[in-house]
């Protein structure tokens, strides 16, 4: 039991030190301050002043070394911590500053300005007397830079306008900055009016967004804390000086329309970047229409201004990401005395208090993504594709209702080859790179396709590191817009055309290898669907390769296989989807490894550099080498065979075994396999008068012509599902099976002149010729039979 209170207490106190310092940034940042000037003797703060001004603060570590503030030079000054001071002839801050009554206090820290109206206003009775006193004291800068009618009021009615206007700068306790929590809201000693207390991470601490410049001056009566401006009363919500701002009716409305001016009258912390009239007019016309005619995107607009902290002008030292309301960011930073939003200066008027958060007005309309069409999206390093998309009439296309995808190289993937084009081979690149979805980065898989606005599909092909499409990778900058992504591509997309052996056999560079291919009978491999990886190399490989040396390597298929198939890899590996310099162990389909990696954007494999990488093919990619490639620990056990590979390899030492064999290598890793299934065959009408049924089919293929102006219907079934749950019976748990077959597509057209279906292999190509030159006509008769039938066995072909 000791040994529990034990630590529910030691827990309690860590929790209370933990909430102590989260609200005591000030005096954190003032302890790094004292270190930082702890050569210069006892009791010294270092402070950074920002050139030109008489701006001084106690740094972040961020602003000490970067030696700025605000993007500003700032210089460093050394001055004693609050509460010290010097002494003749010594070191540093070795007094304790004297301690006296609040009135006295003002005139310690150098608030004489605050101090001298105090005494003529009737309040220096009160500050010197009985009673614990928080004064939050403008500086004698404050007082200058105040508005000169207001002051001038001040000042002619003492009695009255000036003494309720200190009691507004003072609570009836003390309270020190380590008291002052973040969001904290105290009542002022004139008719209490709130005063917003903020405690920002910095160290910076404000009262209605005037900034503690010094604090903590201890008083026999209270505290004294100097601040940089003079408060004024806040009484209105940010909807209230919305609503009667004359300069903010664009706002107003876009606010209105939006349902999100009430927000903005309730409770809360709030930060609004409040963009004027002029700005929403610097808008083009038919953009704020479309904004401000869709009721989602232009309350995305509005709530994109607004913050869900309050984010006071002189609490900003340097450049942070906040969130808003949208949900997405935007970047508050400042230049000097101006704020900046997302790197611009924007800010017209800083530091509008209301009872609810901060206003600042800006003169410039902030866009969220979500507020934008698609083709909108793009950025500075996308300009050529959207430029062009433009031009050539595709941009007219994305419908405003629709949903697409754009994938946009970048501006350095156009060489000014493709940008001399004709128009209409360009406009098909481009019609490319647009998908008929709303694809996001995280809905990406390998091995999906995505149809193009062209007709094409594309392969999406994922890797540890990166997100390709066809024979281009995906760079950060994916954004989502009203009606669609955009992602972000280094390279123009390839769609590919032709398979592995169509394209050697289109390049003479590879007709060599080609011919070894065709002798080892791998030929059919590389035409058939698949998805593989295959490095080839260049007719330049084989130099010095006799005719005598060719038929060797022919006779011994074994070993041409082993050599050609450690060529080939199961799966499409683009090179710049592999991570920058770090190497990639793939397995071969003769069973050794391949060791490839990137290098200054060109691919290594076999410590290798390949000529030129991902050629696309519709059954894989293929990277050309110069060089024929071969697995270091395998033997060569024939003479003849191992000088012909000496000729041909000189980048790697080949071990000769006497009489070692190399392994048979069959040809099933790329056949067909045979898949058997129960399936429930399901009637399905897709005209009222006709009911087709499904034919099975087991075994060989049949073949059936259907001349022109007939119709053909073609029934496809689904695999079986099997789901087993528990279902509850009478107040009892059964578990139930039950077998689904998913519902058949069903195919028709009246232009149809034959039907083919494949088995593979040329021998079902010729058989249909024949029955085409010589079977009679024969018609699809409509058969009539009801629905349901027993359970049969089908056949289906499929390519592993």
């Amino acid at each position: 039991m000791k040994s529990f209170f034990l630590f529910t207490f030691s827990t309690f106190l860590l929790s209370a030190f933990e909430q102590a310092a989260a609200s005591a940034h000030y005096d954190k940042i003032l302890t790094h301050s004292r270190i930082r000037a702890r050569d210069q003797g006892p009791n010294v703060c270092a402070l950074q002043q920002v050139m030109g001004t008489k701006k001084k603060y106690f740094s972040t570590c961020r602003n000490w070394y970067q030696g700025a503030i605000c993007g500003k030079k700032a210089t460093v000054l050394y001055e004693c911590c609050p509460g010290y001071m010097k002494m003749d002839g010594m070191r540093g801050c070795p007094a304790v500053a004297p301690i006296d009554h609040v009135y006295g206090t003002l005139g310690i820290v150098g608030a004489t300005s605050t101090q001298h109206y105090s005494d003529i206003s009737k309040l220096r009775e009160e500050i010197e007397g009985r009673g614990s006193f928080t004064f939050f004291a403008p500086s004698n800068e404050a007082w200058e830079q105040l508005n000169s009618e207001i002051h001038r009021n001040l000042i002619d009615n003492v009695n009255i306008e000036l003494y309720n206007a200190l009691h507004h700068h003072m609570v009836n306790k003390r309270m020190l900055t380590k008291d002052l929590k973040n969001g904290m809201t105290l009542v002022s000693m004139y008719n209490d009016q709130k005063l917003l207390i903020n405690h920002y991470p910095n160290g910076v601490v404000t009262v209605n967004c005037a900034r503690v410049i010094h604090g903590n001056q201890i008083a026999t009566n209270g505290v004294v804390h100097v601040i940089d401006r003079v408060l004024t009363a806040v009484g209105n919500t940010i909807q209230d000086f919305i609503e009667v701002e004359d300069d903010l009716s664009s706002l107003r409305a876009a606010a209105i329309t939006s349902d999100v001016l009430d927000i903005l009258g309730r409770p809360g912390h709030y930060t609004l970047f409040a963009p004027t009239n002029e700005a929403f007019e610097r808008l083009p016309r038919g953009i704020l229409e479309r904004i401000m005619g869709d009721k989602v995107a232009s309350e995305a607009l509005v709530k994109f201004h607004i913050l869900n902290t309050l984010q006071c002008s002189e609490a900003i030292t340097g450049g942070a990401v906040y969130e808003t309301l949208e949900g997405n960011t935007v970047e508050v930073g400042c230049d000097g005395e101006s704020l900046t939003v997302n790197g611009v200066k924007m800010v017209k008027r800083k530091d509008i208090v209301t009872s609810n958060g901060v206003i600042h007005l800006i003169d410039k309309v902030l866009i969220p993504d979500s507020a934008k069409q698609v083709i909108e999206l793009g950025g500075d390093q996308q300009t050529t594709f959207t430029d062009l998309v433009a031009q050539l009439g595709l941009a007219s296309s994305l419908r405003p209702e629709g949903q697409y995808t754009l994938l946009a190289p970048l501006n350095g993937a156009f060489s000014d080859d493709t940008l001399r084009m004709d128009q209409r081979l360009l406009k098909k690149i481009l019609q490319n790179h647009i998908i008929k979805v709303k694809v996001g980065l995280n809905e990406l898989y390998n091995g999906q396709e995505l149809e193009t606005i062209g007709g094409k599909l594309l392969r999406v092909f994922v890797y540890r590191t990166a997100v390709c499409i066809e024979n281009s990778c995906m760079v950060r900058g994916s954004k989502e817009g009203r009606n669609g992504f955009i992602h972000i591509f280094r390279q123009i997309i390839n769609p590919a055309e032709k398979t592995l052996h169509e394209m050697l056999r289109n390049d003479k560079r590879f007709s060599v290898f080609l011919s070894l291919v065709k002798a080892a009978d791998l030929d059919d491999v590389l035409s058939r669907p698949g998805q593989w990886t295959l490095f080839v190399p260049t007719n330049d490989a084989f130099k010095g390769l006799t005719d005598d040396d060719k038929d060797i390597l022919i006779r011994d298929k074994n070993a041409l296989r082993n050599i050609l198939l450690y060529h080939l890899t199961q799966g499409v590996f683009i090179a710049s989807g592999f991570e920058p310099g770090v190497t990639n162990i793939l397995k071969t389909i003769q069973g050794g490894k391949l060791y490839l990696k990137t290098v200054n954007d060109t691919l290594v494999v076999n410590e290798l550099k390949s000529r030129e990488s991902d050629l696309m093919a519709t059954n894989g990619v293929i990277h050309v080498i110069d060089k024929l490639l071969y697995p270091a620990d395998l033997p060569v056990g024939n003479d003849q065979l191992l000088t012909i590979l000496k000729k041909l390899i000189k980048y790697i030492q080949i071990k000769f075994v006497r009489d070692s064999t190399f392994k048979e290598i069959p040809l099933t890793f790329y056949k067909i396999n045979i898949i058997e299934s129960n399936v429930q065959p399901i009637i399905r009408k897709e005209d009222p008068s006709i009911t087709q049924l499904t034919k099975l089919i087991e075994g060989e293929p049949e073949f059936k012509i259907v001349r022109e102006g007939e119709t053909i219907t073609k029934v496809i079934h689904g695999e079986p599902i099997i789901k087993t749950y528990t279902k509850i019976i009478d107040g009892r748990p059964v578990e139930v099976t039950e077998k689904k077959v998913t519902e058949e597509r069903i195919i028709q057209g009246p232009e149809i002149k034959y039907t083919r279906i494949t088995a593979g292999g040329s021998d079902n190509e010729e058989k249909l010729k024949k029955l085409l030159e010589e079977a009679p006509v024969r018609k699809v008769q409509p058969t009539k039979r009801t629905q349901g039938g027993t359970a049969r066995r089908r056949t289906r072909l499929a390519y592993s």
